[in-house]
């Protein structure tokens, strides 16, 4: 290993395994790698036959104090308030902590929320932050850590995920030991909702617009931290290995070749409680319009999503949404454990293939079809009046305001209005999806050679 440049990978969740694990980034790369995980034995052994690991180095248990977590929450409350007012878009508040189950934890934020009303300029966060960074080092699980970074002395310690509590201290050792830090913004909503845990040497984004929100949110981070290398999750629709034969996919789904067909992607329930609804006014618009005959919907659920919600709608359309589920391995007890399986890499790459339109509300998979351009139909109706959700609250976040134009996808706006959208999306596919695309995501073809170029 001598000369090899050696990188610690610190992939605190199971998607993080997919997008940096799955993907080109160590493939034949000439580095050393040692992955620092809480993972079981078949998640480990899963990704050993993706990846050479050299090393492996389980994450020792970290216990939060209440200092750590209460500075952690008032930070991030105050975080939410400067991000709302900083854009004058209040929907970004709707990222605070607000239902609490136990009088424990509503007193708790309770507290939090009266401590925040003393706090009003940005350099009052920025000293709060001082002080969650030396509680930090009080915790045990700092010294522990330092222990783990001092047995592997990695030259650069790379974090999948900027949100997970663990890699604050991790990335505190690591500086006080005199290794790099370098962390990655999981996903294109994720600054704005103000939980970016570590302070690192470099942030590595997806595009200069998510490069100008770091700028924005974090104006202390100084631009030559900053770079812009896209994501690598969209390189995996570039590989012809990861398309299964159009006819070979079809028969092992059940599917029909001569029908056209749908993609309905499930969103988690805190994003759409009514998704199931959606699902059957899609199904029943088709029906009604005398489109069965000709058209087929296939379901592929939240990956994460494992409840019953959607089966009374998959029970009455029996021959009309054939489900598909994301092959997703969930044999740990910890969710961010959860990881899928490479083959199902194949499976979504084909059906962004080979669908004519994905339907859903507001799902970044609107960039994987946009990927083949293929269209993307937006939900934009309330399936009932309820004063805790609205698809408009949905479609003013943040992240939505990178569309350069509305015409990026159709909108579905009314249940009414089923078999006329769907019917124009697949007759005049729009790939103005493209031009979306290209604001939120820079470089999608040799992402993960940017990715290694700076980490070595």
């Amino acid at each position: 290993m001598e000369g090899k440049k050696h990188i610690a990978l610190l992939t605190p969740d199971g998607t993080g395994i997919k997008n940096y694990l799955y993907s080109k980034i160590f493939q034949n790369a000439n580095v050393k790698l040692t992955l620092l995980h809480n993972f079981d034995e078949d998640t480990v052994s899963h990704i050993n036959r993706n990846v050479k690991i050299d090393t492996y180095e389980t994450i020792p248990d970290y216990k939060e104090s209440i200092r750590e977590k209460f500075l952690r929450e008032l930070i991030h409350t105050l975080r939410i308030r400067y991000n709302a007012q900083v854009e004058k878009n209040p929907t970004i508040l709707d990222f605070r902590n607000k239902k609490h189950k136990t009088i424990k934890l509503k007193l708790f934020y309770a507290a939090v929320g009266f401590c925040s009303l003393f706090y009003k300029s940005y350099d009052a966060i920025l000293k709060l932050e001082k002080k969650y960074d030396v509680s930090l080092r009080k915790n045990t699980f700092y010294l522990d850590t330092k222990a783990m970074l001092e047995k592997h002395r990695p030259d650069v310690v790379f974090c999948t995920h900027q949100r997970a509590l663990k890699v604050p201290t991790i990335f505190a050792a690591a500086k006080d030991l005199g290794i790099a830090t370098t962390t990655v913004i999981y996903s294109w909503d994720n600054l704005p909702k103000a939980r970016l845990a570590p302070r690192a040497d470099t942030y590595l984004v997806w595009s200069r617009h998510m490069k100008q929100e770091i700028e924005v949110f974090y104006p202390e981070i100084s631009e030559e931290k900053i770079k812009v290398t896209g994501t690598p999750q969209f390189e995996f629709f570039m590989d012809p290995e990861n398309l299964i034969p159009r006819e070979q996919f079809y028969k092992n789904h059940g599917l029909n070749l001569d029908k056209k067909t749908i993609c309905f992607s499930g969103d988690d329930v805190k994003t759409s409680p009514y998704d199931a609804h959606y699902l059957n006014d899609l199904a029943e618009g088709l029906s009604k319009a005398g489109m069965a005959e000709n058209y087929q919907i296939v379901f592929r659920r939240c990956p994460v999503d494992l409840s019953g919600r959607y089966d009374w709608v998959l029970q009455k359309f029996p021959d009309l949404i054939i489900d598909i589920p994301p092959l997703w391995n969930f044999n740990s007890t910890v969710w961010t454990a959860v990881y899928p399986v490479y083959e199902d890499i194949k499976i979504l790459t084909s059906l962004a293939r080979y669908c004519d339109v994905v339907v859903n509300l507001g799902s970044t998979m609107a960039f994987d079809f946009g990927m083949f351009k293929k269209p993307c139909i937006y939900i934009n109706y309330d399936h009932i009046p309820d004063k805790n959700w609205s698809v408009k609250t949905v479609y003013n976040y943040q992240h939505f305001r990178s569309m350069p134009s509305k015409k990026a996808v159709y909108w579905l706006n009314s249940k009414a209005d089923v078999a006329a959208i769907v019917k124009e999306a697949v007759n005049n596919p729009s790939t103005e999806i493209k031009a979306w695309f290209e604001v939120v995501v820079n470089h999608a073809e040799t992402s993960s050679q940017k990715i290694l170029k700076e980490l070595v």
